[in-house]
């Protein structure tokens, strides 16, 4: 199901990720969730979709996650 905001995200994502990225991970499923109506799998696929995206643009490093460097 599609999140209407950052509050409704799981809590693995809500809690682990900075705002930033939250929106970046809600913005990708709702997309994904979208694109792949009808598949079994639609829910799946879409969080996987959305990690890959948060993924694009911040690093772990230890327990945070951070925004990787834009000219790099």
């Amino acid at each position: 199901m599609p999140y209407a905001d950052n509050d409704a995200l799981p809590d693995p994502v809500r809690h682990r990720l900075p705002p930033h990225a939250q929106d970046i991970y809600r913005e990708a499923f709702n997309h994904a969730f979208a694109a792949h109506a009808g598949e079994a799998e639609r829910d799946v696929i879409a969080h996987r979709i959305a990690w890959a995206a948060v993924k694009r643009s911040y690093v772990k490093d230890g327990e945070r996650w951070v925004r990787l460097d834009p000219d790099h």
